[in-house]
């Protein structure tokens, strides 16, 4: 466990430091004026020139050697000191802080919603294998997995909140407004959940173990649930890991497409202002939380590993 610990906390210093450097290279190599582009963020594009642009430029020393500027951002960053944001001047911290709550809230219930949906849909699905939900969650989880995030998205806009009128199409502020960003994220989730957890409990019920609990003469719902719940547990869990990169990756364009004040509507937002401090702490929280998400899918499955009790 300690180890574990360790090697997470040695890839958490290679994230900051590799998503740092790529963040800062990239945004050097966009085109443009990035000077112009913050002076607009700033005062907005109607009330920028040339001479506001170079204001902005001589007041940020952006016309500095690009190595310079990348080791200042290195220093600060051993510091714990993310910076200001060059349009607002509110410190990085404080708004990737506020921002990672609501993604955080997002993706939890994203999470939630798809360990309700995909795994017990599987789960029934590998009890009867070849059977009708079987063949038909197939068909599903391909054509869900299959569509792109933010046309699902506008998918569950035009159901519930136009024809349905139930949920608000976008914005936030109630528990109403995180559910269809969270079901989008979800589905997407659940889609192949399931058929990991279909073809884990295939496995399991067709193994010698759990012939052997039904030999002893213990009712199905007892061997299910004591030999086979916790060993397809493994698997679902394990996935979860692999996939936090599709959430992550999801949360980019979710929140934009709902307007959610989360860290991937930021991220676009300092992007398209050239914020060069708030792309990089938006893309280093959003790095360590790929760090922390997979040290808590380890965690757990080093609880609910039944091979580690037996042992």
């Amino acid at each position: 466990m300690i180890q574990l610990l360790g090697f997470r906390l040695l890839q958490a210093v290679m994230v900051a430091v590799v998503v740092g450097a790529l963040t800062f290279m990239l945004m050097t190599l966009l085109p443009g004026d990035a000077a112009y582009r913050i002076a607009a963020g700033r005062y907005g594009y109607d009330m920028v020139n040339g001479a506001a642009a170079d204001a902005v430029r001589a007041e940020l020393s952006l016309d500095q050697p690009v190595i310079w500027r990348f080791l200042a951002w290195i220093k600060d960053l051993l510091s714990f000191d993310l910076g200001t944001s060059l349009v607002s001047g509110t410190p990085v911290t404080a708004v990737v802080l506020h921002e990672l709550g609501s993604s955080v809230r997002l993706a939890i219930g994203a999470v939630i919603l798809s360990f309700l949906i995909g795994p017990p849909l599987g789960i029934f699905a590998g009890l009867r294998p070849g059977g009708l939900l079987d063949r038909g969650l197939l068909i599903l989880s391909t054509a869900t997995r299959a569509i792109p995030h933010f046309v699902l998205g506008v998918i569950l806009v035009f159901v519930f909140s136009v024809s349905l009128a139930i949920l608000p199409s976008a914005g936030h502020g109630t528990w109403a407004h995180t559910v269809l960003p969270s079901l989008t994220l979800a589905l997407g989730l659940a889609a192949v959940s399931s058929r990991v957890a279909r073809d884990a409990t295939v496995k399991v019920a067709s193994s010698p173990f759990y012939a052997f609990g039904r030999l002893k003469g213990l009712r199905a719902v007892k061997v299910f649930t004591r030999h086979g719940l916790r060993n397809i547990g493994v698997p679902v869990v394990t996935y979860l890991g692999v996939q936090l990169v599709y959430l992550i990756e999801g949360v980019v364009v979710v929140e934009t497409l709902f307007a959610w004040p989360g860290i991937g509507h930021g991220l676009v937002h300092a992007i398209v202002q050239r914020d060069l401090p708030m792309v990089q702490g938006a893309a280093l929280a959003m790095g360590l939380m790929f760090v922390v998400l997979n040290t808590c899918v380890d965690l757990a499955n080093h609880l609910i590993d039944p091979r580690r009790s037996e042992a």
